[in-house]
């Protein structure tokens, strides 16, 4: 590693110092007049420039090789253009109008591909977007992404379900590293805030070619605000106020960047009460409260850029359990927890004169603290109202759960020089975790996990098609420590585990028609059991239940077929997509039937299994009136246990969203908006063998928003309604169902942003 590393140095520094550039100008294919602040946009440099109020631009500072230039403007199709440098290119580029939304450029899969060019079926939204549409969480805003929907503990908890997987099997990507914080616990969430966060990249399926182990159901890849183009700065503040939990989200940015130093930082703070559900009760102790920094610096040289950024996150989540005192307190009651996240990564990128190496460097540690009520079991209901005074005592007493996950990664890619119509590329892949324990209980025992993977893979271009595939080994070990006695609660005996697997992909993408594009992909993932359902053997009050693991058990492996057919023309949008997935030795909990200590106990097990569903859509411009777009959606999901032919538990039910959304242009109304959406979900009736059916309901949701200059400055305003009927509703995918607690009522949120 060392050796290819210094060798890859060494070519650097005896490459040529490449001063190319590329400059032109843009232009409306209709109306042949300029296009101002288009994007020029090379995506493997993270390097660009707006053009200026007579659409010309002109890029500088490209290193020798072949890159992917993207042009792009909203309203139109983007531009594409493989260039080779060196060379001086100069361009004329006429864009076509388009009423669909602008056509971004996919960071989650190797090659930098636009969405539409793309072979491997990718979901992406930006999360501004997602705002606008009352999001109070980065977790509730991706269950807005067709196809995604949130396992949620109230407001404050939600963790990401991919086409019916989710913990372990859906592997979450933030800053180009993995995140880990212990994914197989139900009882806490993402642990990032939405702040510094600009777009989110969907893998529905499995990809471990990608990114190995736990990648087996999808990938959540969460990409990074951007730096500020070269030579400019950019500062804005955000405010956010949320009716239904007394709730206010801020943050706040700058960002600088010179010709080759770049340099942001953002702080966001949010604090909620608990959320009041559609018969006017409040959430006992669903509050919560965060606070988040982001940082980041990038220097670019000649044939070398590099980036480091850093991101710390703390939040105090109160766990809910019952309808109790009705108050609007934000310090949160027993059993609550203290969450510390730290993520640091390291960006780098080699270019040669004709291929590059990427290496990626990551730390993430994982603070896990769970204060719960040991001594207090016997407390009746009068007591009920002295915790909220007895907060700052439980606080200073040590946690019943103090965990600490710490994890060094790495991922290394070669990207060969282009050989005709292929582009390939090669990586190493792996991870050093450690997990230790300093609370008096023990979910899972001390222990340490080594992950090592080597991939290959090829994109070969076609004139209107393209062709994907690849191969790739991987191999965890697993080693845990003795931990209690033999017979008792907690006891948790050495065990040493490794754990193989070979994974292949292709897919195939082609155009046919003028208008139509079509995708087909296999792929096969795999999951090794993770430490909670090796050596479980014990309960908490989070949980609600006496686990216990099995140290046989074997990985989960995975093939996955994906069909996709897109029409696409300047007033019309069609989609479907569709899916099979068989998982072979499917890890799930199943009751025993029996107590320890008045909790149920449940047992991991496995058995083979069956998932299959999809999404369709259609999003309509009409031609006549340019403003107007209608959009729908309908998703489904069903998973299956072959052996006995029951459900699998926790599979979202089926949903169908309508959306009428106006959008004004022109130089006074370019920001302004207004949408209604009514979301219909179905009755989820193909449940687990302990799960109860949950009933249909539909929501209504609206939203308007403008900008506008005062004193000269940009401010954005914004006002978006979430169950504007109060209805009395429990998803299927909440954990509060099997205690009767709905989900939140009528919501009402307040956005301001101001640009300095």
């Amino acid at each position: 590693m060392k050796k290819l590393i210094l060798l890859s140095l060494l070519l650097a520094t005896t490459s040529l110092f490449a001063q190319n550039s590329v400059k032109g100008i843009v232009t409306d294919a209709d109306m042949h007049s300029p296009i101002p602040f288009a994007t020029i946009y090379i995506p493997t440099l993270e390097k660009g420039i707006n053009t200026d109020v007579d659409g010309r631009f002109n890029l500088t500072g490209i290193p020798n090789g072949r890159y992917q230039l993207i042009i792009s403007a909203i309203g139109f199709k983007p531009f594409s253009k493989l260039i080779s440098f060196p060379s001086d290119a100069i361009l004329k580029v006429e864009l076509t109008h388009a009423a669909i939304e602008m056509d971004e450029v996919i960071v989650s899969t190797p090659f930098h591909k636009l969405q539409s060019e793309n072979v491997m079926k990718v979901t992406q939204a930006n999360v501004q977007t997602l705002k606008t549409q009352g999001a109070m969480t980065l977790s509730d805003g991706i269950s807005q992404i067709s196809g995604v929907e949130t396992l949620s503990t109230g407001v404050g908890i939600g963790k990401p379900v991919i086409r019916g997987l989710s913990g372990n099997r859906v592997l979450v990507y933030t800053q180009g590293i993995r995140l880990e914080n212990q994914q197989f616990g139900g009882e806490h969430g993402l642990g990032i805030n939405d702040a510094g966060i600009e777009s989110i990249e969907v893998i529905k399926g499995p990809a471990s070619l990608l990114y190995g182990s736990d990648a087996l159901g999808g990938v959540l890849y969460l990409n990074p605000e951007k730096f500020a183009p070269s030579n400019t700065h950019k500062a804005d503040v955000n405010l956010d106020y949320y009716t239904n939990t007394d709730g206010y989200s801020t943050n706040a940015g700058f960002k600088k960047s010179a010709e080759r130093f770049k340099f942001l930082i953002r702080g966001a703070h949010t604090s909620h009460a608990d959320y009041k559900a559609g018969n006017d009760l409040y959430t006992t102790n669903s509050r919560f409260s965060e606070y988040d920094l982001k940082t980041g610096i990038s220097y670019n040289f000649d044939n070398f850029q590099t980036e480091l950024r850093y991101n710390y996150n703390h939040s105090e989540i109160g766990i809910p359990e019952q309808v109790g005192d009705q108050n609007k307190h934000r310090t949160p009651i027993l059993p609550y927890q203290e969450l510390d996240n730290h993520i640091l990564s390291l960006k780098s990128v080699l270019y040669f004169d004709t291929s590059s190496l990427d290496i990626n460097l990551g730390y993430t540690s994982n603070k896990r603290l769970e204060f719960e009520e040991h001594h207090h079991h016997d407390h009746d209901e009068e007591h009920e109202h002295h915790e909220e005074e007895e907060h700052h005592d439980h606080a200073a007493e040590e946690a019943a759960l103090d965990m600490r996950l710490r994890t060094l990664s790495y991922n290394l890619q070669y990207h060969f020089p282009k050989l005709g119509n292929f582009e390939t590329i090669i990586g190493l892949q792996g991870m050093h975790q450690t997990n230790e324990n300093f609370g008096e209980e023990l979910l899972i025992p001390d222990a340490s996990t080594t992950d090592f993977g080597v991939m290959a893979t090829s994109h070969y271009h076609m004139e209107n098609s393209d062709l994907q595939f690849g191969i790739r080994y991987d191999n965890r070990k697993i080693d845990t420590k003795l931990a209690g006695e033999e017979g008792g609660e907690s006891y948790f005996p050495v065990i040493s585990k490794n754990y193989n697997s070979f994974n292949a992909s292709a897919g195939y993408r082609f155009d046919f028609l003028k208008k139509f594009i079509g995708r087909v992909n296999v792929a096969s993932g795999f999951r090794a059991p993770n430490l909670s359902e090796l050596t479980s053997n014990g309960g908490h009050s989070g949980a609600n239940r006496y686990e216990i693991g099995r140290s046989d058990l074997d990985n989960e492996q995975n093939i996955q077929f994906d069909l996709s057919l897109e029409y696409n023309n300047r007033h019309l949008e069609l989609f479907a997509n569709g899916f099979y997935n068989t998982i072979n030795n499917f890890i799930y909990l199943q009751p025993t039937g029996e107590f320890i200590n008045e909790s149920p106990v449940y047992q991991y097990t496995q058995n083979d299994s069956e998932l299959y569903g999809g999404e369709v859509g259609i999003h309509l411009h009409p031609h006549a009136i340019e403003w107007l777009h209608f959009e729908s959606t309908y998703e489904m999901v069903v998973g299956k246990l072959l052996d006995n032919d029951q459900y699998i538990p926790l599979i979202p039910a089926n949903t169908l969203s309508n959306t009428l959304r106006i959008e004004f242009e022109g130089k006074k109304l370019s920001d302004t908006y207004a949408f209604l959406t009514l979301k219909s979900t179905f009755n989820q009736n193909k449940v687990g063998t302990f799960e109860d059916p949950t009933n249909a309901y539909t929501l209504l949701n609206a939203g308007v928003g403008t900008s506008t200059e005062i004193l000269d400055l940009p401010i954005y305003f914004r006002i978006t309604a979430n169950n504007i009927f109060d209805t009395e509703y429990i998803s299927h995918l909440s954990r509060l169902k099997t205690d009767g607690i709905y989900n939140i009522g009528r919501n009402i949120n307040l956005g301001l942003t101001l640009t300095l």
